[in-house]
């Protein structure tokens, strides 16, 4: 049987379609996932001893509002404060000290207190704002 020459054959794509869509499926079920985490330069807190966590039990709060330096509780005026810091540091160095300030502090009162942590090597600190 011969062909006429104004036939055009036509090629089904179906068939192609369907191949590439089974290896799609297999190469994303097949792909092994890399771990990223295994990438991440970060260093990871060591595993809390009990050492540790009876020296961080000394913990001092210093509110700094309009009114100057609250140490625990307690007014006090920048040399009492300098005072109490020392008598902590004695005891811990590793205390946590954990400053909040006000909206309407000053300023120098937060740098005074972080200058006295310094002074007296106490690094555990945290400044939060209220």
């Amino acid at each position: 049987m011969a062909r006429k020459p104004q036939d055009n054959p036509q090629l089904d794509m179906t068939p192609m379609i369907d191949v590439v869509f089974e290896l799609i499926i297999f190469f994303v079920v097949t792909i092994k996932q890399e771990d990223i985490f295994s990438k991440l330069n970060a260093n990871r807190p060591a595993p809390a001893t009990s050492s540790a966590s009876e020296e961080n039990d000394t913990q001092v709060k210093i509110d700094i509002g309009s009114g100057g330096l609250v140490f625990n509780g307690r007014l006090m005026n920048p040399k009492q404060f300098d005072q109490a810091l020392r008598e902590i540091s004695k005891t811990s160095k590793s205390a946590m000290v954990t400053i909040r300030c006000s909206l309407d502090s000053y300023h120098k009162y937060l740098v005074y207190a972080l200058d006295t942590c310094n002074k007296y090597r106490m690094f555990n600190v945290s400044v939060f704002t209220i």
